[in-house]
């Protein structure tokens, strides 16, 4: 507690201050509760005071550091380091895909329509319950766009005040946005057409989950927590798409396969966009980003979709991330994973002489995560062999059980 210590090296020691006291109440002959105010007014000694002391320094070193921050988006955005290195990433409009192509036409006779919806129907006849929990809560993750943008909007400069800012920061909001935003459609269209869930709670879902937001990483408003929080949520959506489209391709749905697939590999693009970002940040500032890396990592890497409830199941996301788990579309391994695999892309144990000290320690504690993170993986493994099987009923699914354990 740094400023714990300075206070305790810029205070008089006990004796002067007796010493003072006495003097002081002599001389001017003031009562001693007086007196003891003016003294608690000039040495601030009492825990709340403290408290208060330390919670300004901490604003103050914040709000310096997302300043320090935002001058950095700023510079790269200035001079092209953004149109340069992750405005390309972006597919053009017209050479992206759109749901349309991927689903049944309306435009098709509507016999041939029918023909088309027949046979994505009976394709996902055969994909099973656990896979489809799996699915509808990738989809809605990615339906909680609104509120992923408005928090992209938080970030000292690199947010888009106007709505239509023309700085490279603010395009690749827009741009990142609008191919996220065919994920959501995409997913839902098949939910709706193959017949399988309950849209009702499936919608009723992504409402509730759009009105209670999301839980913020330590500093929202912080570019470097934000880029390093982009990179991971990123890379973590894609392996759960992409895991989900080797599934539903095993279980002989084509059709859902190639739609996870064109969206694993939109979320890819987006997770190198963001990884260059936070590498360029690496290189002009080591110690404030590994300081932050280890902040976001100390607060978890939380899903955005976290909050999700259907308005029955208060533990909903806690349940479809044990049947993620349990599947494979998503496991404590891959988060252990993704961690070894940033560590070495920014090259965080070669991080030298400009460390602070406490930028050392941040140092030493990412470096050591993914050890801790796989040795819990396997006590939590070991923990559920052990356990007896236990399922819990999803709305999604018309309430049919799944199996988390």
């Amino acid at each position: 507690m740094p400023g714990l210590t300075t206070m305790m090296a810029l205070a008089p020691p006990p004796l002067s201050v007796k010493r003072r006291f006495s003097t002081t109440s002599r001389r001017n002959k003031e009562t001693p509760a007086t007196t003891m105010l003016l003294l608690e007014k000039r040495f601030p000694c009492s825990p709340h005071l403290r408290r208060r002391s330390w919670s300004r320094r901490a604003a103050t070193a914040t709000a310096t550091a997302i300043c320090q921050e935002q001058q950095m988006m700023e510079r790269l955005a200035e001079d092209g380091w953004v149109d340069a290195h992750m405005l390309p990433l972006l597919t053009p409009v017209e050479e992206a895909w759109q749901p349309a192509d991927l689903l049944p036409s309306f435009a098709a006779s509507a016999d041939e329509q029918r023909s088309q919806v027949a046979e994505l129907q009976a394709r996902a006849a055969a994909v099973p319950d656990d896979l489809l929990v799996c699915l509808v809560g990738n989809m809605v993750t990615e339906e909680g766009l609104p509120t992923y943008l408005s928090m992209g909007n938080r970030v000292a400069g690199g947010g888009d005040a106007t709505g239509c800012d023309e700085h490279g920061w603010a395009r690749w909001l827009r741009g990142w946005a609008a191919e996220e935003n065919r994920h959501g459609d995409l997913l839902n269209r098949y939910l709706y057409l193959c017949g399988r869930v309950d849209m009702r709670r499936v919608e009723t879902t992504v409402h509730h989950l759009l009105r209670r937001g999301m839980r913020a990483i330590p500093r929202p408003s912080s570019p470097y927590h934000s880029l390093i929080y982009g990179a991971f949520q990123e890379r973590a959506t894609f392996v759960s798409h992409a895991r989900t489209a080797g599934l539903a391709a095993r279980h002989g749905d084509d059709c859902l396969a190639k739609l996870c697939g064109v969206i694993a590999a939109d979320e890819r693009r987006h997770e190198a966009a963001y990884t260059r970002a936070s590498a360029r940040a690496f290189e002009a500032d080591p110690d404030g980003m590994v300081r932050a890396l280890a902040a976001v990592m100390r607060a978890k890497v939380t899903m955005p979709g976290e909050l999700m409830t259907d308005g029955r199941d208060e533990r909903l996301f806690d349940h479809f991330s044990a049947v993620a788990q349990r599947s494979g579309v998503y496991t404590a391994a891959d988060y252990g994973d993704m961690v070894e695999h940033f560590v070495r892309r920014w090259k965080v144990a070669e991080l030298g002489a400009g460390l602070s000290g406490e930028g050392r320690r941040a140092q030493d504690y990412v470096c050591g995560l993914p050890r801790k993170i796989r040795r819990m993986e396997e006590l939590a493994h070991d923990r559920a062999a052990q356990m007896e099987a236990q399922h819990v009923s999803f709305s999604w699914v018309f309430d049919r059980p799944v199996r988390i354990h």
